[in-house]
């Protein structure tokens, strides 16, 4: 959360010094006392900081860079699974393709990143906890609201460690001491989601169901966070009780229209649970608040959106799996056996025929393609709009791009790429799809396509599709619900997890979906070896099972981690 959005004031950090004989008693400059943050004025702004780490980017970019720790998970949810390619070329941030490549290392620098990013959130929360000790001018009320939505940011970021590391250190405000650097030196040895669910009970039970300030967590976003830890753990009666208490609270409902899920201008709507608040032109320096981990996933050029920076790039197979049949249904086994056609290749001065089967009308807000209308900036021109298509391939990312009705609102000053569309954590089609999978898993295979209908009938509301500027449908939209009884768990269970992927597409969740389902090597070897004779990039990768489930803990972390010459953070197999 930025601290604009949900306090609408922040403190100041002024220049607090005192008339003294001696310089030595004149207090630091642009420095806070431990006076001024043990107030309930102090606290919140702690607490407004540790929100702020949701997108994980506090520090200056010569520590590590903010596209290593972006809220979205882009390069390790979306660009390590069957989604995304790195995109742009192949010299430009190689740490990626590494990632992409399945070679896969713990001395890259994006997961030293990543777990800087989520630790330091951690410190925040227990900074606040701490201090909150210490506070003597807030109510009883007002502490417990504190403590628990500094423990659900707690749990969340400990979520973040757990389903990237598996095997992590849990740190609270019990372990954690400012003034002695050794104090989080802990063995990863323990499993840490008792410990995670913990923080996520209290906030769920402490929180309120709505807050007066957007963007703090309330109750349903604690409950949402707790239920999809226990669909980790496969752990499916605990999260029902939870989903379906967000369900009849009757607080959200899926909005008409899918893509206002991905528009700054229609922030925070019914649907959401929980966002990654983003705001710009705001005095923050550099626009800093805005979404700057997905900085670099925008279209290349062609006089369009940006000049930069061409990264994150749907995959062909991703695309494909967009594809429909007559009955409007996807095509399980066989969306893959032939490619939707693309221009790669093709100039953009030369002509070009999209693809006229048919298609699920969700792929043209997820991904940008020639001949179709790329949000409010006109027809997707091609490979003007991207920096190497031999590379990187004919497509471009599009769900968290800037409208061109944004620029100069809800775009940076000085930087269009960083606006203020938000990015959604939770939504309650995630809630819906989750029960799908529950009753799925549980036998109740009529009321899981009851869920997967709910979502597949908003997909094919005509208001939501993309249209040409005459006001067609811009593509062959065919798109129905599921009106044969389910009666096999398998096909089910397939039907489910298919809806997720189309769903929540280019949206970071991937690679991690397709692990906590035990489908990662089946589903990404396939991938890669049908890929590879489009991107030779791809050409002998593969994931291996027992070691590629989790990303290797970052090495420099290890040799830090040393307490008496002994390294008290252990590797993940296979690394």
């Amino acid at each position: 959360m930025k601290k604009s959005i949900i306090l609408g004031s922040s403190i100041l950090l002024s220049v607090l010094s005192s008339c003294s004989d001696s310089f030595l008693d004149v207090k630091p400059k642009a420095a806070l006392t431990v006076d001024a943050l043990t107030t309930s004025r102090g606290v919140n702004s702690l607490l407004v900081g540790a929100y702020s780490l949701l997108d994980g980017w506090a520090t200056p970019e010569g520590a590590y860079r903010s596209y290593q720790v972006g809220a979205d998970n882009w390069v390790y949810g979306s660009v390590a699974s069957d989604d995304a390619y790195k995109g742009t070329i192949a010299g430009d941030q190689p740490p990626i393709s590494l990632i992409e490549q399945g070679n896969i290392s713990s001395d890259n620098i994006y997961f030293r990143g990543k777990w800087r990013g989520m630790y330091d959130g951690i410190a925040r929360t227990n900074d606040v906890l701490q201090t909150l000790a210490k506070v003597t001018d807030v109510t009883d009320a007002e502490r417990v609201q504190i403590t628990a939505e500094s423990r659900f940011l707690r749990g969340h970021y400990h979520f973040e460690l757990k389903k990237m590391f598996n095997m992590v250190p849990y740190i609270d405000e019990t372990i954690y001491n400012p003034n002695d650097l050794e104090s989080t030196k802990r063995t990863n040895t323990e499993d840490i989601w008792p410990k995670i669910l913990a923080d996520l009970t209290f906030a769920y039970e402490n929180l309120p169901p709505k807050q007066t300030q957007v963007g703090r967590a309330t109750k349903w976003a604690a409950g949402a966070t707790m239920a999809k830890a226990y669909l980790f753990q496969k752990k499916y009666a605990e999260a029902k009780t939870l989903l379906e208490a967000i369900v009849a609270s009757n607080q959200y409902r899926l909005v008409d229209r899918y893509h206002d899920n991905f528009k700054a201008v229609t922030n925070n709507n019914a649907e959401s649970i929980f966002e990654v608040q983003y705001s710009v032109n705001d005095g923050a320096s550099g626009g800093e608040n805005g979404n700057i981990g997905s900085t670099l996933n925008y279209p290349y050029g062609g006089g369009g959106v940006t000049t930069c920076c061409g990264f994150f790039q749907p995959s062909q197979n991703l695309v494909n799996a967009f594809k429909t049949g007559t009955d409007g249904l996807p095509l399980f086994d066989s969306f893959n056996a032939e490619d939707v056609t693309s221009d790669q290749g093709i100039e953009a001065t030369q002509p070009f025929t999209p693809y006229a089967g048919s298609v699920d009308p969700r792929l043209d807000w997820t991904v940008g393609r020639r001949g179709i209308p790329f949000l409010d900036w006109g027809v997707h021109p091609g490979k003007t709009y991207v920096r190497d298509q031999a590379y990187g391939g004919p497509y471009s990312p599009k769900k968290h791009v800037m409208y061109r009705s944004d620029v100069g609102t809800n775009t940076f000053a000085g930087n269009p790429r960083l606006n203020a569309n938000n990015y959604r954590l939770i939504r309650y089609s995630h809630v819906l799809l989750w029960l799908a999978e529950i009753e799925t898993e549980l036998g109740n295979l009529e009321a899981a396509r009851g869920y997967v209908n709910q979502i597949r009938r908003r997909a094919a509301n005509p208001d939501g599709f993309v249209k040409t500027a005459a006001g067609a449908p811009a593509a062959n939209y065919v798109i129905n619900e599921y009106t044969t009884p389910w009666t096999d768990p398998a096909i089910a269970r397939k039907a489910v997890q298919f809806e997720e992927r189309l769903e929540f597409g280019m949206e970071g969740h991937r690679r991690f979906d397709l692990v906590r389902w035990g489908i990662a090597a089946e589903t990404l070897n396939n991938y890669y070896a049908t890929e590879s004779k489009k991107r030779s990039y791809l050409a002998g990768v593969q994931f291996v099972t027992g070691k590629h489930e989790y990303f290797p803990i970052p090495l420099q972390e290890i040799f830090n981690s040393k307490v008496n010459g002994q390294n008290t953070l252990t590797q993940n197999p296979g690394y």
